[in-house]
């Protein structure tokens, strides 16, 4: 019987080849399988969130209906559309009332949250926790229009549930949607009711992750749960604490239209506190229909947004260089 001929180099080579292209195409099946299903959303951002990009040249234009977006005359200054905003009388309030009442949710949403998580880290027993977690997060879900009605049976100056406590008490009832006074802080408590308990659950995540090793070591060294909050849970949600508060940070420019034109009621009486650049920009295109100086405040708020997000995190990559968000 003859003896089968060894395979020649040659053989072997192409043999290796062919092993070689099947590792590859195995390993890339993955990859194409993920690729696929990545690219109906990549689709839908790029058409609802890039493809309208172009439309940021009307505010430099000086916009006509009949001859549209690209058939409009470009205004001379290229700078006009920018400055009928900033001249405006109306401009230093709203830039205060966006800006001011932003830093103000940060600031005390952050606080409320983080604190949140830590008592129901504290829960021990699983339903408690599931029950407590459910309220808080049930508010979220609400529509600003719902709230804007929920609102308006607490504040309403004949029959609402505030007033008739006060005047039951022998206090005279106040007004409360002719007096903007009151708002600032109307406004940041219903944010905080609404968006807190959605920040406490990342938080509490967070928590969770958290080695329970620390703790017990914390506790063999004499540690009380006060030392264990605020030398070990505290420091942990550090990098999570940045990550949340830059792009807080970002959107600091945009007020949430629901809230400051809802819950108002869009009273004009209450502008002097109320009145953001969302609701500006409505009322603009609403009233005047000038869509070239709408869009160069909205234009305005986006280079903002941007430069405060590269700002705070640069800040954040020299507290701590693994919390910055690139």
């Amino acid at each position: 019987m003859a003896k089968q001929a060894a395979p020649s180099s040659i053989d072997l080579e192409k043999q290796a080849k062919r092993e070689a292209r099947r590792r590859k195409w195995e390993k890339g099946k993955t990859t194409r399988v993920l690729t696929l299903m990545a690219l109906p959303p990549a689709f839908l951002i790029f058409l609802f969130n890039y493809a309208p990009m172009t439309g940021l040249i009307l505010a430099f234009k000086n916009f006509r209906i009949v001859d549209g977006i690209y058939g409009s005359p470009w205004v001379d200054p290229w700078y006009k559309n920018f400055v009928f905003f900033f001249k405006s009388s109306d401009a230093w309030i709203i830039l205060r009332n966006t800006i001011g009442m932003n830093l103000i949710f940060i600031f005390l949403t952050l606080i409320v949250s983080v604190a949140m998580a830590i008592m129901i880290n504290e829960l021990k027993a699983r339903t408690t926790i599931k029950i407590v977690q459910t309220i808080m997060f049930f508010p979220y879900f609400l529509s600003w229009v719902v709230v804007s009605y929920m609102l308006y049976a607490f504040l309403n100056h004949n029959y609402g549930i505030l007033n008739t406590l006060l005047t039951s008490l022998g206090l005279p009832g106040i007004t409360w949607y002719s007096e903007s006074k009151y708002w600032p802080y109307i406004l940041a408590f219903m944010y905080i009711w609404k968006n807190a308990g959605y920040n406490a659950v990342i938080y509490y995540a967070s928590i969770m992750g958290i080695d329970d090793t620390l703790y017990e070591a914390a506790s063999l060294d004499g540690a009380n749960r006060a030392q264990s909050i605020w030398h070990i849970t505290l420091p942990m949600l550090k990098q999570i604490i940045l990550v949340m508060t830059i792009l807080a940070i970002g959107r600091v420019m945009y007020a949430d239209f629901g809230m400051f034109y809802m819950l108002p009621r869009n009273n004009g009486a209450l502008f002097a506190t109320t009145d953001v650049l969302d609701t500006y920009i409505y009322r603009m295109l609403r009233e005047t229909g000038n869509i070239a100086v709408s869009s160069a405040v909205g234009f305005f708020q986006a280079i903002v947004g941007f430069l405060l997000i590269v700002g705070s995190n640069a800040v954040a990559r020299r507290i701590d260089r693994d919390s910055a968000i690139f």
